[in-house]
């Protein structure tokens, strides 16, 4: 367990000092078979580190060992030094160092269609390299309500059909999710998949939960790694591993630790965090009967909303960071914005009476577990993100996704499907045109068209980019999405505060 951090300003040269010392002395621990505890890596606004709540990190666990036939681990696509997640930077650097060659870009999914060949082409594995995408190829279920077809196939493979069944398998590129902080989740994957049993219950959350990983082991072992199924040992080894991680940033290069003068941020302190599906829940599902409050979301920093001036002089920007970040913390927490045309939630008659007219929340609306930013009861939605910007039509959108860096992903035509935000019944035809069906692709449902979960927030410096499009290359994208999307009338300095705080998660 790590000591407290001590309180006194005129140790922190010297701590510094220190710290840069451990860094240097343990850099070459990172390829080590072990990695201690809490080990620091670098990322561009500090220091990330994971805590194994049971041992050091030991590659020798399954989950960094090729279970398959393409060389593949689980450690291929969740790095530790990326918070479990896969950086960009990362995949470009693994790319450079081996010539393509990696087990990374295999071409069953590494690659933007499964028939890239030679190996190495950088032009067949674009979507990695841009935007850190994995192809995902998913089956229309026969019994869909709505139709698909491919308008734009840059790739060719956007939708392939089984000349003796015409099952039609529709491929969608989706970031890997980071395989830490697990005892968070209320769904397993962007779109649910993998959630076998349901995570909305404090009494059965842990068993359902581990059954829910023991079965996402085995489809990784059979899809990505092209293996076969592994054993149980193999199985349990892996979820043990994955259930005892926590990733957090620790130290950001200018308000130096994250868990001093009070602040409770890092890996360690992000362990200790009570949980319970529902809590804080926007939708006042709270099972213990807590109201929702959006002011208590995030308090990772609220002891530094009002620091003393610091002493001497030459410190004053750290203390002006560490304002910065919660000042951010409070952003989060309470900046209006308008929430309009979102599928999960204004065509959510759990709500009232659909469609809901545009209402109020914040960013904690759809982020409202405490200190963790996803959702406490599984609720996909869809924001917007997996839009194409050539056929948007909502004016509200096409200014959101205007603000991102799409990666040349195939765009897909459904039809048959209502409009969920139609004041009254119509039979106009109604046309979606999106990028990534999200959860309809599982359930054939119109209402789960585009609706996608939000991931835990914690770990987001290690690995840009985001959305599960990678359409947001860094945090000023995603926030000038935000911004124009819900209409949140950010200031520029405010926007600096936020990405403040977002990088201190």
């Amino acid at each position: 367990m790590p000591s407290n951090p001590s309180s006194s300003r005129a140790t922190m040269p010297r701590r510094r000092f220190v710290l840069l010392l451990a860094w240097f002395a343990l850099a070459s621990v990172a390829t080590a078979v072990v990695i201690p505890s809490l080990f620091p890596f670098r990322d561009p606004t500090g220091l990330v580190s994971t805590y194994n709540a049971t041992d050091p990190i030991n590659e020798k666990n399954p989950f960094f060992q090729s279970l398959g036939t393409n060389g593949r681990s689980c450690a291929s696509c969740h790095l530790a030094s990326d918070a479990f997640g896969l950086g960009v930077s990362s995949v470009n650097a693994i790319f450079q160092r081996t010539a393509g060659k990696d087990p990374l870009f295999a071409s069953v999914d590494g690659a933007n269609c499964p028939n890239a060949t030679p190996p190495g082409n950088p032009a067949d594995h674009s979507l990695l390299l841009k935007s850190g995408l994995i192809r995902i190829g998913l089956t229309l279920p026969a019994n869909a309500q709505f139709t698909i077809s491919a308008v734009h196939d840059p790739y060719g493979c956007a939708i392939v059909s089984d000349p003796a069944s015409d099952a039609q398998t529709v491929s969608v590129y989706r970031r890997p999710l980071p395989t830490t902080n697990l005892s968070f989740l209320s769904a397993i994957m962007f779109d649910g998949r993998e959630t076998i049993q349901p995570l909305n219950n404090a009494q059965t959350f842990r068993a359902n939960l581990i059954t829910d990983l023991m079965h996402q082991s085995i489809s990784a072992t059979l899809i990505h790694a092209q293996g076969a199924m592994p054993t149980l040992d193999q199985q349990t080894a892996i979820v043990n591993f994955e259930l005892g991680l926590n990733s957090a940033q620790f130290y950001d290069n200018t308000a130096g630790l994250l868990s001093n003068y009070g602040a409770r941020g890092g890996a360690y302190n992000l362990s200790q965090q009570a949980y319970h599906p529902g809590t804080n829940d926007s939708l006042g599902k709270d099972p213990n009967g807590q109201p929702f409050n959006p002011a208590a979301t995030f308090t990772l920093f609220d002891s530094w909303a009002n620091l003393r001036p610091s002493f001497p002089a030459f410190r004053n920007s750290d203390d002006n960071m560490r304002k910065r970040i919660a000042a951010g913390e409070v952003l989060f927490n309470t900046r209006p914005l308008t929430i309009s045309s979102v599928r999960g939630l204004n065509d959510n008659s759990a709500l009232g009476a659909t469609p809901i007219a545009p209402f109020t929340g914040n960013c904690t609306t759809c982020h409202d577990t405490p200190n963790i930013g996803n959702h406490s009861f599984p609720l996909p939605l869809d924001i917007g993100t997996g839009h194409n910007p050539a056929y948007e039509s909502d004016p509200l959108i096409a200014a959101g996704v205007s603000q991102l860096d799409f990666p040349d992903l195939p765009v897909y035509q459904i039809n048959g499907c209502p409009n969920p935000f139609a004041s009254s019944p119509s039979t106009d035809p109604y046309v979606i045109y999106t990028t990534d069906p999200g959860k309809a692709l599982l359930t054939g449902l119109c209402s789960d068209v585009n609706r996608i979960k939000g991931p835990i927030l914690r770990g987001l410096a290690a690995r840009a980019p985001y959305f599960h499009n990678g359409a947001a290359q860094n945090l000023d994208q995603l926030l000038n999405f935000y911004n124009q999307r819900f209409q949140m009338n950010l200031t520029d300095e405010e926007k600096a505060d936020l990405i403040a705080f977002l990088n201190s998660l």
